[in-house]
């Protein structure tokens, strides 16, 4: 006779906790070995190596795509109970989550048999209830050419330490794929406190980046996704960063995913993400999340990662370092190095740069982007983007890394860029900036 299954229980309240225990109980094959008040007590009863199995609220607080890694690392298997009437949408969390065997709560008679079950089998994804739907993608015609029909490509924007410019990268290659008439949506997922909203002027009390991280513990994020995002123009949208940089705990494993594939479906989408791409050591003790997570699915979402680094001995050193770190850490993805800050006072040629980063850089492609001073002070005086500012030197050169990023988009006009300005100047008077 091969020996009981031992089960974990983290119901957080739940209304079918005592009808789980009871059927549970009744079962020889089961035994449960503890009722957990909340994810840390059930992390540390998973760390005891002694269970098998954890019959869980898929709506605890703080569960989440890191509890599910920490209880696969003790071998102890995740079984989600799913509120009938709202199966589908907890179902979809689940999957993203790792979750693959789910149960409705009006189908308790089953959770044993699911409990003893051997390994995750395909089967059990969701018992009681018809198969989920895929979310449904707003097509955006042939410029989403991400590899999947009707998503938007993802573009990272990262660069090393030493502010080499990756924000102003970011805001500028969302405003020109906008400007293009590409549905764009620009996320500041930066943990060390995103500056996104600062430089186009958006007076924003709720971050968007907290807010799409609790809608998307609730499964709320595809049906409420348009009220995370302030519109910035008719094809240009922002989810606006950490307020301050202390909140990045609040950022759950799983969320910035989430919030990445929701947007793609609606068009393509340009995160600017922070520098860091140490490990946290800190991340492996209970339920507290990894500071640098968000860069991290950054990194592992993108189909293009932008990395930017300084024209200057410094930041060239510092991107080359970076840039072999980074092809360890993502060596799936394509990576286009923005050289930013290009300037005659180097005394070196584009060939000279691209000589100096040759040994150390395998990317796609080279760019360069010059010390526009004056635009980048105008912009950011403004609170505006390079394209509603008027035509310079360094949009031009934006305009050429679009070009590569999206080589059959229809270049906008600098009249185009100057009338989308007005439009947006004259809805921040009447608002007070309040988007």
């Amino acid at each position: 006779m091969s020996r009981p299954i031992v089960t974990l229980i983290l119901a957080s309240g739940a209304a079918w906790e005592s009808t789980a225990l009871a059927l549970l109980e009744r079962d020889p094959g089961v035994v449960v070995l503890r009722r957990c008040v909340d994810v840390p007590d059930l992390l540390a009863a998973a760390s005891a190596g002694q269970a098998d199995a954890a019959v869980v609220a898929l709506d605890a607080p703080g569960f989440d795509q890191d509890v599910v890694d920490h209880l696969r690392r003790f071998q102890v298997r995740p079984v989600a109970i799913l509120a009938a009437g709202l199966a589908d949408q907890l179902r979809h969390q689940a999957t993203r989550l790792g979750v693959a065997a789910t149960l409705t709560d009006d189908r308790l008679p089953d959770l044993s048999g699911l409990v003893r079950a051997e390994g995750e089998p395909a089967a059990h994804q969701g018992l009681g209830s018809a198969p989920s739907d895929p979310v449904p993608a707003v097509p955006i015609g042939p410029t989403g050419s991400s590899g999947s029909p009707g998503r938007g490509r993802v573009l990272a924007v990262w660069g090393p330490g030493g502010a080499p410019g990756r924000t102003t990268v970011a805001v500028a290659v969302a405003a020109e794929l906008a400007a293009r008439r590409r549905p764009t949506t620009l996320v500041d997922a930066d943990p060390y406190g995103g500056t996104v909203a600062a430089q186009l002027g958006v007076l924003d009390e709720v971050s968007g980046l907290l807010s799409a991280a609790r809608l998307s513990g609730g499964a709320l994020l595809e049906e409420r996704f348009e009220s995370i995002r302030r519109a910035l123009g008719e094809h240009l949208s922002v989810v606006t960063g950490l307020p301050r940089a202390d909140r990045w705990v609040e950022l759950r494993g799983g969320s910035v995913e989430h919030l990445l594939e929701v947007a793609s479906a609606r068009g393509d989408v340009v995160v600017d993400t922070g520098f860091s791409i140490e490990p946290d050591p800190a991340g492996e003790i209970g339920s507290r999340p990894a500071r640098n997570q968000a860069t991290f699915a950054a990194l592992a979402e993108a189909d293009e990662v932008l990395v930017v680094g300084s024209a200057d001995p410094v930041g060239l050193a510092r991107l080359a370092r970076a840039s072999v770190e980074l092809n360890e850490l993502a060596p799936g993805s394509t990576l286009r190095v923005v050289v930013n800050r290009m300037r005659p006072s180097l005394g070196w040629s584009h060939q000279d740069v691209a000589g100096m980063l040759g040994g150390f850089v395998a990317a796609a492609s080279l760019h360069f982007l010059p010390d526009d001073r004056l635009a980048v002070d105008r912009a950011l005086v403004a609170g505006r983007s390079l394209v509603e500012t008027g035509d310079s030197a360094l949009r031009k050169a934006v305009a050429d890394l679009v070009d590569a990023l999206a080589p059959d988009s229809v270049p906008a006009t600098g009249r185009r860029g100057r009338r989308g300005g007005r439009r947006v100047r004259r809805r921040t008077a009447s608002t007070g900036r309040r988007w």
